[in-house]
């Protein structure tokens, strides 16, 4: 009996030995998963791990052999299998944004934030641009550790741009960068466990996330983009990765936004990493349940999510709609393993 993470870590590993974190680059299961194939693979007698690396043994190469499990690396280099390079006539837009992105407040536990690497948010600016989202649009972003309403902003083709976050640092310092580069965009203090105020309400075409993926609370940052978007035709854009969400939980998700009255149209995987930097979430990586369980400091990017467009076919429905309280279960549940405890 085979398993898809087996076969795909044994690929890797047939080129030779990686660090734990860039084998669990290698497969699409979830922390738990690959921890769980990880450590029945040792049973087994199939790999070794010392000093952090992994490696096959000669029983795991005749189990590779057996599975014709070879590694072949079929991704574009260019564009790190993205399929968006910038383009010159985008260049200014990305040297000013990646400026900007230097002078980013450091994120802190307590709002569990990370982001991506800035050449990734202009690929995803250059991904609404091609599906119509940018140009002449009204763009809601709830969240923005990635900095996003920015480099959306910078491009000058926008109607408006206002950003909602918690984080006052963050608030304070989308405000100011649109101050100095005279940006139409703007930023407010916002807790989504409230609701959206009345002029946000009803009031944008587009929405951007990266919301928590636990299933309480991705409903949540949903039902609040849901309740921002004007009417059928409208879209959203949201991060999700298979590392915190298991097939299961993707299938929630997804039954939630037929629900809501939206329909997936496009799922890019891999389309974001968030790079490990002590600039990012990985400064506090010793509060991470998988460093726990590893016990190796990362040493690769690892952490990667898929990018969805979803577009609203009728009036969308939020699932949620007052004043809520999540308590712990907006940051945690048993899939969380890259969350700090």
């Amino acid at each position: 009996m085979r398993s898809r993470t087996e076969v795909q870590l044994l690929q890797r590993l047939s080129r030779g030995s990686a660090s734990v974190w860039e084998l669990l680059d290698a497969q699409d299961s979830s922390l738990r998963g690959f921890y769980a194939a990880l450590e029945e693979l040792k049973e087994r007698g199939l790999i070794e791990i010392a000093g952090g690396k992994v490696s096959l043994t000669h029983a795991g190469m005749e189990r590779a052999s057996q599975l014709k499990a070879k590694f072949f690396d079929f991704k574009c280099s260019a564009c790190d299998a993205k399929g968006y390079v910038i383009p010159p006539d985008f260049e200014e837009v990305a040297r000013a944004f990646y400026k900007i992105a230097e002078r980013r407040p450091l994120p802190v536990e307590d709002y569990d934030q990370g982001y991506i690497a800035p050449e990734d948010v202009l690929r995803r600016v250059a991904f609404m641009y091609e599906r119509g989202d940018l140009a002449a649009s009204e763009i809601l972003v709830i969240g923005d550790d990635d900095l996003l309403s920015i480099a959306a902003a910078l491009t000058g083709l926008p109607s408006r741009v206002i950003a909602i976050d918690i984080d006052e640092r963050l608030v304070s310092f989308i405000n100011s960068v649109a101050e100095e580069h005279n940006l139409n965009l703007e930023a407010r203090s916002y807790d989504v466990q409230e609701p959206l105020s009345e002029d946000l309400a009803r009031s944008f075409d587009v929405f951007v996330s990266d919301p928590v993926e636990t299933i309480e609370g991705i409903k949540l940052f949903l039902s609040r983009g849901a309740a921002s978007l004007r009417g059928e035709g409208s879209a959203a854009y949201f991060g999700l990765t298979t590392l915190e969400a298991s097939r299961k939980k993707w299938y929630e998700i997804q039954r939630m936004l037929h629900e809501m009255g939206f329909v997936v149209t496009d799922i890019r995987r891999r389309f974001s990493v968030y790079p490990c930097e002590d600039t990012n979430f990985f400064r506090y990586q010793d509060k991470l349940p998988i460093v726990k369980k590893l016990r190796v400091p990362c040493d690769y990017h690892w952490f990667r999510s898929a990018l969805y467009r979803i577009e609203a076919i009728r009036e969308p429905e939020p699932l949620i709609t007052g004043k809520i309280k999540l308590g712990d279960k907006f940051y945690h549940d048993e899939e969380c393993w890259a969350t700090p405890e």
